[in-house]
């Protein structure tokens, strides 16, 4: 389980206080994927941040009872100076798993060739996001989390081969995704929510989600 209490969290942007969230508590079951729709700027991004653990609150707790893992495509875990083969063993060690078959998993999943053995820092944006990914789906968490969808890939293998194995995850693990797009949701939870003004309304469909989304950002 991963519970928000009494949550709040606020940036000074140099001219006024952006506020990301106001006392906001709700939790996420095992089980129980959730899709949050969240207009551009509202803070997504940083609401799950802080469900991994890389924020911290300025008011509230956040309590992981579970495995929960960094967001997809966070590069923060990584290192830019080694290569993909040693980060990949790296990481592995730091959770307790076999370094040769995270090596051989991120190796076959994103498909770099002779790039896996060159530092993360020659990588374009798209073979990085790659990386991380396959990484992540290496990884054995409880709970995965999501910004924005799948990586902006232009590899057809990748995508085919990523989404057959987040497919699968889906069936025995849990999914935070955040995204401006209803239908990026769509492929990843039924339950939603809706992050406006520093608020997270919780809706038991996606549909219930959309309605307040739409009326909120055309109305």
């Amino acid at each position: 389980m991963l519970e928000f209490d009494m949550v709040s969290k606020s940036f000074w942007t140099g001219t006024q206080r952006k506020v990301i969230l106001d006392r906001v508590s709700f939790r996420v079951e095992l089980g129980q994927s959730l899709g949050i729709l969240a207009p551009n700027g509202t803070g997504k991004s940083t609401v799950i941040r802080m469900m991994a653990g890389l924020e911290k609150p300025d008011e509230g707790e956040i309590r992981r009872l579970c495995n929960v893992s960094f967001p997809l495509g966070y590069m923060g875990g990584v290192i830019s100076k080694i290569s993909a083969r040693e980060n990949a063993r790296y990481i592995a060690r730091l959770y307790g798993l076999d370094p040769d078959y995270v090596e051989s998993f991120c190796r076959w999943l994103c498909g770099l060739e002779e790039y896996f053995d060159q530092p993360l820092g020659t990588y374009s944006t798209g073979m990085k996001a790659r990386f991380t990914f396959s990484l992540m789906l290496a990884l054995d968490f409880d709970m995965y989390l999501i910004d924005e969808g799948m990586p902006n890939s232009t590899d057809v293998e990748f995508n085919r081969k990523a989404g057959e194995i987040l497919a699968e995850r889906l069936r025995t693990t849990t999914i935070v995704i955040v995204s401006h797009q209803p239908e990026v949701l769509e492929k990843f939870a039924r339950k939603a929510a809706v992050l406006m003004d520093g608020r997270l309304h919780m809706f038991d469909t996606l549909e219930e989600a959309k309605e307040l989304y739409d009326y909120e950002t055309q109305g």
